[in-house]
């Protein structure tokens, strides 16, 4: 019998099998896929990854980092794209050695199924999906059994482990969707638009956005509502998304011509926000998405679900009931935090960074970052740029905008605000 039993063959289900091996543990690993190392498979949610400290850390734990970076396209700010074809650029960072990286979910999926497989302690058993899980024992479609006394679920946000475990579940959709496009590099190559950004057209309640890939070309979102004007409900053939693109995305059209065909094609994928307790029951634990899946508007999906196992990791003792219970307890309020931090950089991006009054605040507090140096960082950098609970980020992040705000409406100086900010 292995020392642990894997559902999900994910980044993460992959990582935490990998990261056990290396402790010398025997691991079985079910994904419901087939191997996407041999199928031309999509390798689940699309959405390119934004990998930053927090997985980078994660990786760096099984010697990965570099070989992941080496597949990665550093994305140093935002880059904004008005109606008007004026663009702004908005650093991440403090200066350029901040960066976020772009790179493949699949391509990352596929290094860590392989590493792990490469320790002889991790076996990978393909399109065998779990239906159901009780007594210790898992039950597969196949009709299957498997005795699994220890297990651990990361098998995404619909998991099948977590029905075992948890007894409130919240999952909240929001009421927009997307579907992806790619722009194709430069007909004699290179990038078509800056390569070392996130681009990003917003549009009030909906946007596009662009993230570079290494042949040149970047993968497009399209984020908007499902009913409404404008919505998907209003693009049914390739006219209407041909005209949508002309009138809100005129300067990406000649280096997307084919945008409006790829619109109808693309599948409608759904965003959720999901909120499971509790995580862990006895022997079983789910992570990652699984326990707390969440929007793709602050780049954490997936380095939440590293991270994750990072800390699992560090409480093991060899009492699993124990170590799952003590893990949940301390990494439950985070996970919440970071769900309500995507939601609310869902709004920043689509409505707010093309605001005059949201680019004063962030001069604003880019000269209050100057003064205080390395005693101050946005939100966004606590939460891109360190291992900071995500709940510190948040509320520090909130006490922070209303400095900000007053500082503003000049009911304070840069001197008080300075003082009320130092720890």
């Amino acid at each position: 019998m292995p020392d642990l039993t894997i559902i999900g063959a994910g980044p993460v289900g992959s990582l935490l099998a990998l990261t056990l091996a290396r402790r010398g543990l025997s691991i079985e690993v079910y994904e419901r896929r087939p191997d996407l190392r041999r199928t031309d498979i999509p390798a689940g949610r699309s959405i390119n990854l934004a990998v930053s400290t927090r997985g980078l850390h994660a990786l760096g734990k099984v010697a990965l980092d570099a070989d992941a970076l080496r597949e990665a396209v550093p994305m140093l700010g935002r880059m904004t794209h008005a109606l008007d074809g004026t663009t702004a650029r908005l650093p991440y960072g403090r200066s350029e050695r901040e960066y976020i990286n772009s790179m493949s979910r699949g391509g990352l999926n596929k290094l860590l199924m392989t590493r792990a497989e490469e320790t002889g302690r991790v076996r990978i058993h393909f399109e065998r999906r779990l239906l159901r899980y009780s007594g210790g024992v898992a039950h597969f479609e196949d009709g299957s059994k498997v005795d699994a006394r220890v297990i651990v679920g990361a098998d995404g946000s619909a998991s099948a482990l977590r029905a075992a475990v948890a007894e409130q579940v919240s999952q909240e959709q929001l009421t927009s969707g997307y579907k992806e496009l790619t722009m194709p590099p430069r007909a004699g190559g290179g990038f078509a638009m800056h390569r070392n950004a996130l681009h990003i057209w917003p549009r009030g309640n909906f946007m596009l956005i662009a993230l570079p890939n290494l042949d040149g070309s970047f993968t497009c979102t399209l984020f908007l509502p499902f009913e409404g004007s404008p919505s998907f409900a209003e693009l049914p053939t390739e006219r209407d998304a041909q005209e949508f693109f002309e009138r809100y995305f005129p300067d990406a059209m000649p280096l997307m011509p084919d945008a409006a065909a790829q619109l109808a094609q693309a599948p409608l994928g759904r965003m959720v926000t999901v909120k499971a307790w509790p995580w862990s029951r006895d022997g079983a634990l789910v992570i990652g998405d699984a326990a707390h899946a969440i929007v793709p508007f602050f780049g954490q999906g997936m380095n939440a679900g590293f991270e994750d196992v990072t800390l699992l990791e560090e409480r093991l003792t060899g009492n699993w009931a124990g170590d799952f219970a003590a893990f949940a307890g301390q990494r439950k309020p985070d996970t919440d935090a970071i769900a309500d931090l995507a939601v609310e950089n869902f709004v920043e991006m689509r409505d707010k960074v093309a605001d005059p009054r949201f680019l004063e605040l962030r001069e604003l507090e880019h000269r209050l970052q100057e003064r205080m140096q390395d005693r101050y960082l946005t939100r966004y950098q606590m939460v891109t740029f360190t291992r900071l609970p995500y709940r510190v980020a948040l509320q520090r992040g909130h006490m922070q905008e209303q400095v900000l705000a007053r500082l503003q409406r000049r009911e304070i100086d840069f001197a008080e605000a300075e003082r009320l900010l130092s720890p």
